[in-house]
């Protein structure tokens, strides 16, 4: 595993805290926002739908520029909501990440669902990705049908959530115009089970590695190590697990949006680095599961 840490006398002289991905062709935001139970969990809520938007409009203005979504979300709504929120911001700057569900993965049924994403959100999706895998229809599929959709211009890049690596290299052996971009799955310093074989793959492979659940619903944002910690850099416990991912060269975490003081809080995870004896001492109070 690959992590970039600088002394702490050179960690505020991060400004533009992005990271470029070879199988993405750009560079993305080192830090993302997440959607999960925004819009309602596996059904529709509007009850808070402003505060919702707000706090997806406060982290664009704060640099959080990629946003993670899925059609499962609120049953659609959570992409309503991000397609409110993205709004007067320049596209171009915008990254949006949605994920179709497995019984949609069928050929046909992936262009419904992918047109109905683009709807709801009213643009495009940079990178589409399969939200789990499936027996019921073959990757090969669901992997042709995704390089119909970029031919059609309805996504840019496609990838996979919570897959293993041979299902992953699978997915791959079944495109022929692309290759995967990236792949999401939950990482965090209570989570580490990924280090030792899909985290060294895609750091190897160009892609970029999404993490969901940073903080471990919460838990990490109130350990009183990280908090120690982060009292040498000003920051909190979990502005401290946040950037101890974000050292990892190809992770891209992506908390929970769903309050402006969290966003403020997970923004302020960018822009610096732990410093490398620190980071290392982290790692080992966080040792890594054994697979």
């Amino acid at each position: 595993m690959t992590e970039k840490c600088l002394s702490s006398k050179d960690s505020s002289h991060i400004e533009m805290d992005t990271k470029y991905f070879k199988k993405l062709k750009r560079r993305v935001p080192s830090l993302g926002m997440g959607t999960w139970k925004m819009g309602g969990g596996m059904e529709r809520d509007e009850r808070y739908d402003e505060a919702w938007v707000s706090s997806l409009k406060r982290g664009l203005e704060l640099g959080l520029t990629l946003i993670d979504t899925a059609e499962i979300y609120g049953a659609g709504h959570a992409e309503e909501l991000v397609g409110e929120a993205i709004r007067g911001f320049p596209r171009e700057e915008v990254f949006i990440v949605s994920k179709v569900w497995p019984i949609h993965a069928g050929r046909e049924d992936l262009l419904r669902a992918a047109e109905a994403s683009c709807r709801r959100l009213g643009t495009y999706i940079d990178l589409y990705l399969l939200h789990w895998p499936t027996s019921e229809i073959p990757l090969s599929e669901t992997m042709k049908g995704m390089e119909r959709l970029m031919e059609r211009g309805l996504i840019r890049h496609t990838g996979v959530s919570n897959f293993r690596v041979d299902q992953i290299e699978e997915a791959r052996s079944h495109l022929s115009k692309v290759d995967l971009a990236a792949v999401q799955n939950e990482y965090s310093l209570i989570n580490r089970r990924y280090e030792l074989d899909i985290l060294p793959y895609a750091e190897r492979e160009g892609m970029m590695f999404m993490a969901h659940t940073p903080l471990g619903m919460g838990v990490l944002a109130r350990d009183s190590s990280l908090a120690r910690i982060g009292l040498k850099y000003g920051k909190t416990a979990a502005q401290v697990a946040l950037n101890w991912l974000i050292c990892v060269e190809a992770v891209v975490p992506t908390p929970k949006a769903a309050l402006i003081e969290h966003i403020e809080e997970d923004a302020g995870a960018m822009g610096w680095r732990l410093g490398r004896v620190d980071w290392e001492a982290i790692s080992r109070i966080f040792p890594p599961q054994v697979l």
